[in-house]
């Protein structure tokens, strides 16, 4: 049989409770009949000091204990009737307060509850097997102590009426105890079935989870465990729907992106084929570009695979960030001048900027960077490269002129496959991927690239990475 958490936290509040109780009940029972036994212990010392001053009067008229160990009975018959110094109407109203002595009786005869012992400490009478409990007063007489008197504990010779209120004592606290453990039953049920509810609906929704509907949510009744635990549990969902929306949006995206080329190249392959056009080198270079296109876009997908799977390799070295910034300009002047760009930089004389990095993906991501630019920057605009050293960090910005981005793309520009439709197009940027490739080849490098809007009307990219070797 399967027993739910609802059953097994009802159970475990059922046992601490019953445990609690079977503590407290045997804590009550033995302090109930320890606490009774010592009120009746408190009311037998005065009969106890009555005892022995019979004692002390009986030695002094016999000078020993010999009528004693002569004949026990008789005289203990009498010490507990008879009270020296009194009338008869006394002694009939003390025998109504107090009864006669009865010894109670078993197998063996009488047993007796009170011991006498001498000065010696030796038994003359009575059961010396319970002296350890007895309490004794010392029997004195001419200055010096020649016995003692002492009567057993009570609790073996209770009388019915005693013995009736003890047993009624334990009942009442049984039922009290079996009482609590009924309301503990009745109160412990629905709780547990609260508590768990929550869980339960977790439980449920995580299992939706599991097949695929990310559209799951929970609900948050409380602001305890449980309730961050559903706070938690609603923004899981909500990134694992963000990513399956993103991957399928990826995957149509690419499928797009190579669709282009390839009909592209379909078509005028068939055109040659077919005779509608002759094969020239016009044909050929026209061949060869969407080929290349193609081939480019399978290498920037291989790149960022590589970087999302933490493959791509890295060599990294102290580098001067200036040397290598400069390096990557280089081949990109004659481009920029033939589209009609101005291309400035604005970089300190002397500035020396050591960085913990790899020179090639350096090159790979100002390459982008240019790229980028030169693509979407219309004619005749300008792109302006500023080179900084701020809080331990050197900062690269690259700012160039319009086309802008709205604002709210430009947290996007870095997603893949993502192009602002209007200002970037298929026949003059390409597949939206070069932006993505840079951002994890900052983040590889513990730093941080964003866009923002720039002065001179495009967009302003700012890349901040850890100075190595401080500024010199």
């Amino acid at each position: 049989m399967k027993i739910g958490i609802a059953q097994k936290l009802f159970l475990a509040i059922l046992a601490a409770t019953s445990l609690a109780l079977l503590s407290m009940f045997i804590i009550m029972q033995w302090s109930i009949s320890r606490g009774f036994l010592q009120y009746l212990s408190s009311l037998e010392q005065g009969r106890l000091e009555q005892l022995a001053a019979r004692m002390e009067k009986l030695y002094a008229e016999h000078g020993s204990w010999d009528f004693l160990r002569k004949d026990p009975l008789r005289w203990t018959t009498r010490l507990m009737t008879e009270k020296p110094d009194e009338t008869e109407a006394s002694l009939l109203k003390e025998r109504r307060e107090y009864p006669p002595f009865q010894p109670p009786r078993d197998a063996h005869g009488p047993r007796l509850r009170f011991i006498v012992l001498d000065a010696e400490r030796n038994p003359i009478f009575g059961n010396s097997a319970g002296a350890r409990e007895a309490n004794f007063r010392p029997i004195i007489h001419e200055g010096r102590t020649v016995g003692s008197v002492g009567l057993l504990s009570p609790k073996h010779f209770l009388n019915p009426q005693q013995r009736a209120f003890l047993k009624q004592q334990k009942f009442a606290l049984i039922v009290a105890v079996l009482g609590v453990v009924v309301v503990v039953v009745l109160f412990s049920l629905p709780l547990a079935a609260r508590l768990v509810r929550p869980v339960r609906a977790m439980a449920v929704a995580t299992h939706d989870l599991a097949l695929g509907k990310y559209a799951v949510r929970v609900p948050v009744t409380s602001s305890d465990e449980l309730g961050q635990l559903a706070r938690d549990f609603n923004e899981m969902a909500l990134t694992l729907e963000k990513n399956e929306k993103a991957r399928r949006q990826w995957v149509a995206d690419i499928s797009h992106e190579l669709r282009t080329p390839l009909s592209v190249l379909r078509g005028e392959i068939e055109a040659l084929l077919e005779g509608i056009r002759t094969i020239s080198p016009d044909a050929i270079r026209s061949l060869h570009a969407e080929t290349l296109r193609m081939n480019r876009l399978v290498d920037d997908l291989y790149q960022l695979a590589l970087s999302d799977l933490g493959t791509l390799t890295y060599r990294k070295e102290d580098l001067d960030l200036v040397d290598i910034l400069r390096d990557s300009l280089e081949p990109y002047g004659t481009e920029f001048a033939r589209k009609g760009i101005t291309l400035a930089t604005d970089i300190a004389p002397g500035l020396k900027l050591m960085v913990y990095a790899d020179s090639e993906r350096m090159q790979q991501l100002f390459g982008n960077l240019l790229d980028n630019s030169l693509k979407y920057t219309d004619a005749g605009g300008e792109l302006i490269i500023r080179l900084r050293h701020r809080d331990n960090q050197a900062t690269i910005d690259f700012e160039d002129s319009a086309p802008g981005v709205p604002v709210v793309d430009l947290e996007r520009l870095f997603d893949r496959l993502y192009r602002v439709e209007g200002s970037r197009n298929r026949a003059s940027g390409g597949a939206g991927l070069g932006l993505a490739i840079c951002r994890n080849i900052v983040e590889a490098h513990a730093g941080s690239i964003a866009a923002h809007p720039s002065p001179l009307g495009g967009v302003l990219i700012r890349v901040a990475l850890p100075v190595a070797g401080g500024k010199l």
